[in-house]
C-alpha cells in the first residue's frame, strides 16, 4: 500500500484529499503547517508528498527546499490556490514532480499520483540497473560441458515460470549469474532482481534489511526504511547463501512464503508483496537440516526447482572458453589491445586445481593480463598462476 503525506494548513482541504486518498486504498498521513510536514517527510518514507504552497511560517517553498536539501527523494507535488503560470514554473525548478491548483480535481490527482510512482520505480529500476551492470559487466554462463548445458536447458524451462529455486554449488562456481539468467529470461525482467547476501549481514540486521523497519524500531533506525521483499516487488528476490540466515529470519521468509505478506521490524502492519524468491547456497542443506540450523519446511518452500552448478575442476574443458571470455573483457575495460593465450598456456590452466573456482580463474586472467606480454604463455601461467597440482 503506498503512503502519501499531505501538507496544508486548510484543516478542509486536507481531509477532503485524504478521504478521495483513502478511497483510493491510499494510506495517508496529514501535517498542518511546514514545519510539522517538513518532520514526518525526514522521518518516514513516503512514495508522494502533496505540499500547499501559501502557508503561514514555513511555506511550501521552503519545505521543498529543505526536502530537496536532505535529498529526500518522495515525489513532491505542490498544490496552491494561488497559482499562476510563474509558481508552478518555479516549483518545478525547484525539484518539484507536478503543481495543480485548487480547487482540486480528482481526476487530475489520480493521474498525478500514477504518474509519480511510475517514475519513482524507474529511478529505482535505474539504480538497480547500475549496480547490476557494474558488478556483471561481461559476464554471463559460458561452457559447452554436459553439466553446463543442462543448466542451461533448465533455465529456459523454469525461467518463464514463478516457481521457486534453489542454486547449489561451491563458492565461485557462478550461483549468482544462473538466479540473473533466471531474471533475465523471465515475465519480471521490466522489474528489479534485487540481492541479498545472507552471509555478509549480521544477524542482528538481516530482518531489517529484507522486511524494512519503522522510525524507532531499534536505536540506529531514524526513519523508516522499506526491505528488500517490498523494493523486489514485481521482481525477483535473490537470497544467496540462504543456509547463513538467522533461524528468527527464517521464520519471517517461511511466512513471507506462505502468505506473500510482511511486517517492518517494528510495526505490526501486514504489506503485501509478490517477488519471485531464488535462493543459493555453498551449504548441504539436508545436513543442516538434521543439525537443526535451518527449517525444513522452509528448505521444501524453496527448493521446488534445484540447479547444481558444477566445480570448475568438474568442467575443465570449458577453462578455453571461459578464459577467452574473461581476456576479452578485462582488455576492453583496461582500454588496451586484446591479448591472447597460446595452446599450451590454456592447457597450463586446464591442470590446475580450482579451488576458488570461476572467480579465481577470473583474478588470474585479470593478473595475467597486467604482467604478462601480447601473448600469454605456458610459462607465464606457471610463474604467475601459482599451480596447485
Amino acid at each position: 500500500m503506498s503512503r502519501i503525506l499531505i501538507i496544508d494548513d486548510e484543516r478542509a482541504i486536507r481531509r477532503t484529499l485524504k478521504e478521495i486518498l483513502e478511497f483510493e486504498e491510499f494510506e495517508v498521513d496529514e501535517a498542518e503547517n511546514g514545519n510539522e510536514g517538513l518532520t514526518k517527510a525526514l522521518a518516514k518514507s513516503y512514495d508522494i508528498i502533496f505540499c500547499d504552497i501559501k502557508m503561514p511560517g514555513m511555506d511550501g517553498m521552503e519545505v521543498l527546499d529543505a526536502l530537496v536539501k536532505a535529498k529526500n527523494e518522495s515525489p513532491v507535488i505542490m498544490i496552491s490556490g494561488h497559482g499562476n503560470i510563474d509558481t508552478a514554473v518555479q516549483a518545478i525548478k525547484k525539484g518539484a514532480f507536478d503543481f495543480i491548483e485548487k480547487p482540486l480535481d480528482l481526476n487530475r490527482i489520480l493521474v498525478t499520483i500514477r504518474n509519480a510512482k511510475d517514475k519513482t520505480r524507474f529511478v529505482e529500476e535505474t539504480k538497480v540497473l547500475k549496480t547490476t551492470v557494474n558488478r556483471l559487466k561481461g559476464s554471463s554462463i559460458i561452457g559447452e560441458t554436459q553439466g553446463v548445458q543442462k543448466i542451461k536447458e533448465m533455465i529456459q524451462k523454469v525461467a518463464p515460470s514463478d516457481a521457486r529455486v534453489l542454486i547449489t554449488g561451491a563458492n565461485g562456481t557462478g550461483k549468482e549469474l544462473v538466479a540473473r539468467a533466471l531474471h533475465d529470461n523471465s515475465n519480471r525482467n521490466k522489474m528489479p532482481l534485487i540481492e541479498v547476501n545472507c552471509a555478509a549481514i549480521p544477524s542482528e540486521l538481516i530482518e531489517s534489511e529484507l522486511f524494512g523497519h519503522e522510525k524507532g524500531a531499534f536505536t540506529s533506525a531514524v526513519k523508516d526504511k522499506k526491505g528488500k521483499f517490498e523494493i523486489a516487488t514485481g521482481g525477483t528476490l535473490f537470497l544467496d547463501e540462504i543456509g547463513d540466515m538467522s533461524a528468527s529470519a527464517q521464520a519471517k521468509v517461511l511466512r513471507a512464503l506462505q502468505e506473500n505478506v510482511i511486517q517492518r521490524v517494528g510495526s505490526e502492519r501486514e504489506i503485501k508483496v509478490d517477488c519471485r524468491v531464488v535462493a543459493a547456497t555453498n551449504k548441504d542443506l539436508r545436513k543442516e537440516i538434521a543439525e537443526g540450523r535451518f527449517r525444513e519446511d522452509l528448505y521444501h518452500r524453496l527448493a521446488v526447482i534445484l540447479i547444481h552448478v558444477p566445480t570448475l575442476n568438474e568442467r575443465k574443458e570449458d577453462i578455453p572458453l571461459i578464459a577467452e571470455h574473461f581476456i576479452t573483457h578485462i582488455c576492453t575495460d583496461q582500454g588496451i589491445p586484446k591479448k591472447q593465450f597460446d595452446s599450451e598456456a590454456l592447457t597450463a590452466l586446464q591442470e590446475i586445481n580450482w579451488t576458488g573456482n570461476i572467480r579465481e580463474l577470473r583474478n588470474i586472467v585479470e593478473r595475467l593480463v597486467i604482467l604478462c606480454g601480447q601473448t600469454i604463455t605456458a610459462t607465464d601461467v606457471h610463474m604467475f598462476a601459482n599451480p596447485r597440482t
